[in-house]
């Protein structure tokens, strides 16, 4: 049975004619795509409320010390570390149609993952204008994708991530110069986000002094759960081309609903950066208009670490000839 360009490049690798996500962008009716880029907070609220529940219901169970409470530390820290993805999206304004619940979304989820939503947003805007473009896109600036072993196990382990943030948070709050993404005229606004963060983690740590209680639904969670975020983030542009176009320098990553819940459908991450502005409801379905378009997949993300794995076997192996 023939199938579909989209079908066979899913299933058997075969990529599609290049073509520039531009072209695609064109090719979509004025009203389809304004009906793509329609917000609304009923699915964000409702999307939230799951993944709040989520956490909270692990977190209890691991303060109630009921039966085999540890087995919940990991799922818990997994479900804390991808409110990231919130704050991604939140970024964009797109989680919800009123203003201010995306921008409240951004802040309340960057307190506890470390990562300030005022410093965050410019950082990530610009990485979307300059997407793997060595010499500008900052998260390539601020660390190449691991090429050795030893620096992919640091990659993964979140060490790095978690240290970057502290002297993010500690230089915000200090009103140091905002940086080469962040405009002079945020200072103030990230400095202030940063002093609240900082009074917050510091009444944590005295908490810490009369129950241990953060520590074992927030702190030892998030460390275990950080590993799981750098892998799934690995993989949106990691072995993809330098190039300024969408289809080529970002992976659609094929998963399972679970991790497409967590994640806020950002496996669909060559739609959301073809069209930043539509929101995570919708990119099942711009997907499925993209269907013929996507020139860079992977079967899921263990196969993603499996081939990114084998990449640097080979480049190890070419270094040593």
């Amino acid at each position: 049975m023939l199938k579909s360009q989209g079908e066979l490049s899913r299933r058997s690798g075969y990529a599609a004619p290049v073509m520039d996500h531009k072209a695609f962008v064109c090719s979509v009716p004025a009203n389809v795509l304004a009906d793509l880029s329609r917000t609304e907070d009923a699915a964000g609220l409702r999307h939230l409320a799951m993944h709040l529940g989520l956490i909270l219901a692990l977190g209890l169970y691991v303060a109630s010390g009921a039966p085999f409470w540890w087995l919940a530390l990991l799922p818990l820290g997994i479900a804390i570390c991808f409110l990231f993805t919130l704050q991604h999206e939140a970024t964009h304004k797109t989680p919800f149609a009123t203003p201010w619940l995306n921008e409240w979304a951004g802040r309340l989820a960057g307190v506890p993952i470390l990562q300030p939503f005022e410093w965050f947003r410019y950082f990530h805007l610009s990485h979307h204008k300059h997407t793997n473009d060595p010499a500008r896109d900052p998260e390539l600036i601020a660390g190449a994708k691991p090429e050795t072993w030893a620096s992919y196990v640091m990659h993964v382990s979140g060490l790095p991530f978690w240290w970057a943030m502290t002297r993010r948070i500690l230089a915000n709050a200090s009103g140091a110069a905002p940086g080469a993404y962040s405009p002079e005229r945020a200072r103030r606004r990230l400095a202030r986000e940063a002093r609240w963060m900082l009074l917050a983690y510091a009444l944590a740590a005295v908490s810490l002094l009369f129950t241990p209680l953060l520590f074992w639904v927030w702190i030892l969670p998030c460390l275990l759960g950080q590993p799981f975020l750098r892998l799934y983030l690995l993989a949106e542009h990691g072995r993809c081309a330098f190039v300024a176009n969408m289809l080529q320098n970002t992976r659609t990553t094929y998963t399972n609903r679970l991790v497409r819940f967590l994640t806020w459908n950002m496996p669909y991450h060559v739609e959301h950066h073809t069209l930043p502005q539509v929101p995570f409801h919708k990119l099942p379905e711009l997907h499925d208009r993209m269907q013929g378009w996507h020139q860079v997949t992977s079967d899921g993300y263990i196969a993603f670490t499996r081939d990114y794995a084998a990449s640097m076997q080979i480049r190890d192996q070419a270094a040593h000839e």
